[in-house]
């Protein structure tokens, strides 16, 4: 995506914020894994973050959420279930993991 489509995404720190640069994730088995936030932002009036783990990082990948902020309680992170969504925040988060030299 272009850095157009970008400018449309703000910068924010709502995990950041509560749990510092790492976010301990569980999986269905109650195992933890400790998750750098790498980038999170607002598109469309929507939150995402782009979290990596140690085994995400050595394949060069992230993981890709939204952010759900309701009013008293932690956020919650959920899936991106849309394939033209998901398609659309990971090539913001790529633009802003490696900006082109235009």
């Amino acid at each position: 995506m272009s850095a157009n489509g970008f400018l449309n995404a703000t910068e924010v720190t709502t995990l950041r914020d509560i749990y510092g640069k790492d976010i301990v994730l569980f999986d269905e088995q109650g195992e933890s894994t400790v998750h750098r936030i790498i980038t999170e932002f607002t598109f469309e009036s929507q939150t995402y973050t782009a979290l990596q783990s140690e085994a995400l990082r050595k394949e060069h990948e992230v993981a890709l959420f939204k952010v759900i902020v309701k009013p008293g309680e932690e956020p919650e992170l959920q899936t991106i279930e849309d394939d033209d969504e998901w398609e659309t925040i990971s090539e913001l988060v790529d633009d802003r993991m490696y900006p082109s030299k235009e």
